[in-house]
């Protein structure tokens, strides 16, 4: 029997185990590791969930204890399992595995997905924060307005309760209330769900896919932190960020969503420099030549410009996308430039708790404060920092409308983002030539 270890992250981790390992008989897989988001390593993958041949459920441990692991455990394959890495780290961490006297091992993008009975768009990425939310529901809109009854089935996001997260349904605003959603998820369902689309998430997707199918027509996968598919896809659409030019043959498993694009999207052609937005063009035609491209802006919008002319104002971003995504700005830092704000305040002094962690981790951030929010506690310490940072107005450029759930003490403005097609053809013509091949079940047209 042999013995392993999956680096994970909370995601693509439990489903590599699910999907190759779980009812092998021949491997025993004696721990997960964990990195990235907060509070989730020294917990248990469940029993219940795991299967028979773990009758005690595997270990999360920190990903800085794997050489001890390996050694103590007899372990014979680390395999990696979680996405937006760079290059370098994940052979640094292949060369911390082999150290040890383990293989290392990656398993393909292919031997991982499930198969549907639906037909499956998926829209990925090659780094956080590219956009690939608002082509999302451009997609989903796209596919209503063909007729075709469209479920999104979302990357993973299992910061809670394991086993009551094995498979999870959104149909209402008020469903994220019940389960107890954190801010990073409201930030990828709430969207959604606000134009009328039902979202799926969970642990063990074999068992969400069963459930998602018998009420879609087609199952519109919303990738998650640039890792590939878990279903096999018949149109894969992948988002690339011309501000990281470079990105796209840089970073795991990016590099492999930027080769396998059916349809590459080179995103905020409006706000990056020719030339960045010409390279990664270039990187296309020299390693997916057969990729249909498009170009497209994203379009920053806020209700009432004329209160940001002038003032102090704190810019909120989207965490993952500062973080882990290594941008400088986002939506809100494009917002407060193009509308004239005096200056953006740096929050840095004021963080509460956690968040002051997040400044200290990545130092790259200064004058913008990602939107954390993985726990109750951070949620509240994400609220003292902004309360406690003075400013005029409050720039909240993410999915989500914190000033719905925060508690603030200042005015706030929503900043919005949605994508514009500069080339043809665009995202209707492509799926409307895709899905003309094929029927929905349900005959009823979308208004």
């Amino acid at each position: 029997m042999r013995h392993v270890v999956i680096l994970g992250a909370a995601g693509r981790d439990f489903h590599n185990f699910n999907v190759v390992f779980r009812h092998n008989p021949e491997v025993r897989v004696v721990a997960f590791t964990a990195t990235q988001i907060p509070n989730i390593d020294h917990r248990v993958y469940p029993a219940e969930l795991a299967g028979p041949q773990y009758p005690d459920g595997i270990p999360i441990v920190p990903e800085e204890e794997l050489e001890n692991v390996v050694r103590e455990s007899k372990v014979d394959t680390v395999v990696f399992a979680y996405s937006d890495v760079a290059h370098t780290t994940v052979m640094h961490l292949a060369s911390r595995a082999v150290a040890a006297g383990a293989d290392f091992m990656l398993l393909s993008a292919t031997h991982t997905q499930l198969a549907a009975r639906v037909p499956v768009v998926s829209v990925c990425a090659v780094r956080t924060g590219s956009g690939k939310s608002p082509v999302s529901r451009r997609v989903a809109r796209e596919l209503r307005r063909l007729g075709w009854r469209a479920v999104v089935v979302r990357h993973p996001m299992p910061y809670g309760n394991l086993l009551a997260e094995k498979v999870q349904r959104f149909a209402s605003l008020e469903d994220l209330e019940t389960q107890q959603c954190t801010i990073e998820e409201r930030e990828e369902y709430e969207p959604h769900l606000r134009e009328g689309t039902v979202v799926y998430a969970g642990v063990d997707y074999e068992a969400v896919l069963h459930r998602a199918e018998h009420e879609a027509d087609v199952i519109l996968w919303d990738g998650g932190n640039n890792d590939t598919p878990f279903y096999r896809s018949d149109l894969e659409i992948v988002v690339a960020d011309p501000h990281r030019a470079g990105h796209e043959l840089a970073y795991y498993p990016g590099e492999v969503n930027f080769r396998r694009a059916q349809v590459l999207i080179v995103n905020k052609v409006d706000t990056a420099s020719h030339a960045n937005v010409e390279a990664v063009k270039a990187n296309l035609r020299a390693v997916n030549p057969g990729a249909t491209l498009i170009e497209t802006e994203c379009r920053v919008a806020v209700t009432d410009p004329d209160s940001i002319l002038g003032k102090r104002v704190l810019v909120v971003e989207d965490g993952p996308t500062l973080t882990h995504g290594d941008m400088l700005f986002g939506a809100g830092g494009v917002a407060a430039r193009r509308y004239g704000a005096a200056g953006v305040v740096d929050p840095r002094p004021f963080a509460a708790g956690s968040i002051k962690e997040v400044f200290e981790r990545f130092p790259h951030l200064r004058n913008l404060l990602p939107a954390m929010g993985y726990n109750e506690t951070q949620r509240h310490e994400l609220e003292e920092t902004i309360n406690q940072t003075p400013c005029d107005v409050v720039l909240i450029a993410t999915p989500v409308d914190l000033a719905h759930l925060l508690r603030l003490n200042k005015p706030s403005l929503r900043v919005e983002y949605e994508i514009e097609e500069r080339t043809q053809p665009g995202l209707g013509e492509i799926l409307e030539r895709f899905m003309a091949l094929r029927r929905p079940k349900s005959a009823l047209k979308v208004a």
